[in-house]
């Protein structure tokens, strides 16, 4: 099969034949028509994870995926070949951008109706990290005022509207150029982080969703009220800023959930939730669309399409 490989860390992405993977108990085989790329891609890619996360080479690159059963492997009841399914597959499964992967039935879920490949290519990695962090860690309610950075971004995209939906108030930071998209998704409150300071602009918040960590994490402290939380991807010393402020702090690595991931889907199907693509690649052009996304300023998601002659 064809795939987007690397061939050791910090190498370059090539496309090239190798064998497809085989297939296990409690999986399945799909035939992707569709992948998107991530920031831990490239992170895994440049060997700065390796100690934590080894990968084996030749390691196919990517993260999300949607595409249909081709073969469903001993112990698998709850998917037939054929089904048009969507996930973020394991780390023992990762492997997207490649015309053949493996996935473990409890990672996966049925991609709506409505959702082309493309489309539901762009939506698990993200949309597991925004529901993990708002309704899973933040206990997230309607009625709570909650801030999200990185709005215009891939997760903030979808956190917008999955806080939205549930009845929360939502601020944002964003540029000014993607201001209109996020009110759209459902922002209240739009902060351009390049002429206003969200620490001193918002208050009295129950949850702060930071996808940036750094400077922003530490001043995101400030917004919140007494027992609020900030929910982060990004694991950093906060100084005890969290005591000092009163509130709760906790950082967290997402975790591919199919069950989740159908949840996920059927607000996709009602429409209470979108997609949100910025641009879509040929796999030829993997290493392209890995340049953009590195670039750090795509609007949601980059998807790469694959062809399966």
């Amino acid at each position: 099969m064809k795939a987007a490989i690397i061939r050791d860390y910090d190498t370059a992405i090539e496309i090239d034949d190798i064998a497809p993977p085989q297939l296990k108990e409690g999986s399945v085989l799909i035939a992707v028509h569709a992948a998107s790329v991530n920031p831990i891609d490239y992170i895994l890619q440049s060997g700065a994870m390796k100690e934590n996360v080894p990968l084996e080479f030749p390691h196919v690159m990517g993260y999300d995926v949607s595409g249909e059963i081709i073969e469903v492997g001993p112990g698998v009841t709850d998917f037939k070949v054929g089904d048009a399914v969507f996930a973020r597959p394991n780390q023992e499964d990762a492997g997207a951008i490649a015309q053949v992967a493996r996935l473990k039935t409890d990672e996966i879920a049925l991609k709506p109706a409505k959702l082309s490949h493309e489309e539901a290519a762009s939506i698990p990695l993200a949309g597991l990290t925004a529901w993990q962090a708002l309704m899973s860690k933040a206990k997230l309610k309607s009625g709570d005022k909650v801030l999200i950075h990185a709005g215009s971004g891939g997760v903030g995209t979808l956190a917008i509207q999955i806080a939205k939906h549930f009845g929360a108030h939502v601020a944002t930071t964003c540029s000014p150029r993607n201001a209109d998209l996020v009110r759209e998704l459902g922002a209240d409150i739009v902060i351009d982080y390049h002429s206003q300071a969200f620490d001193e602009e918002l208050s009295d918040y129950d949850i702060v969703f930071d996808l940036l960590g750094g400077e922003t994490l530490n001043r995101s402290f400030k917004v919140l009220k007494k027992g609020g939380k900030l929910v982060s991807i990004k694991g950093q010393d906060t100084d005890d800023l969290a005591s000092k402020h009163g509130v709760e702090f906790e950082w967290f690595l997402m975790e591919p959930d199919g069950a989740m991931l159908s949840d996920l889907a059927k607000l996709l199907e009602d429409g209470a939730v979108r997609p949100v693509i910025d641009r879509v690649y040929p796999m030829s052009e993997t290493r392209e669309a890995y340049e953009q996304l590195k670039d750090g300023h795509a609007v949601g998601k980059i998807v790469v399409t694959i062809d399966q002659t």
